[in-house]
């Protein structure tokens, strides 16, 4: 399986990449006022808004830091049936490797829903980030307001 690696503080995630949509150069954000704190706020994408998460926030860690390789990799996140655009504001975006599945083993902590299995590599010990497990429903109701039909 291949994945897009990128890192939270010194650990290493990865993202399949068949969950990804885009991935673009970190751009300015329209903040979310009342919002959490890890999401980092709206992206204007061809004049649509798009939510973006701050993956080092929500896994715990000091907010992140806008580097030369400081990505927003864009998913389809299903919501409510219906696939929407969300963001994920990554540190540190390091490129594409292969997993092989078989060396994937259950990371034995649970509490972050979004965090999925483990692989180690020469290249250290490398988790999986699970899309459909990064956000709670209220968060969800939060920035994804039902869409209207067209008339």
């Amino acid at each position: 399986m291949k994945v897009l690696v990128f890192h939270i503080g010194s650990d290493r995630y990865g993202l399949r990449l068949g969950a990804i949509a885009r991935v673009l150069p970190a751009a300015g954000l329209k903040l979310l006022p009342l919002a959490p704190a890890f999401v980092a706020g709206l992206l204007d994408l061809h004049g649509e808004p798009v939510p973006v998460i701050d993956l080092s926030q929500l896994a715990g860690a000091p907010a992140l830091q806008l580097w030369f390789d400081t990505r927003i990799i864009l998913l389809d996140y299903r919501v409510d049936g219906s696939s929407r655009a969300l963001g994920l504001l990554a540190e540190h975006v390091a490129g594409i490797e292969t997993i092989d599945m078989a060396s994937l083993s259950d990371s034995g902590v649970s509490g972050a829903p979004f965090l999925g299995r483990v692989a180690s590599s020469a290249a250290g010990m490398l988790q999986l980030v699970e899309p459909e497990g990064l956000l709670t429903d209220a968060v969800r109701a939060l920035l994804f307001q039902p869409q209207e039909a067209p008339p």
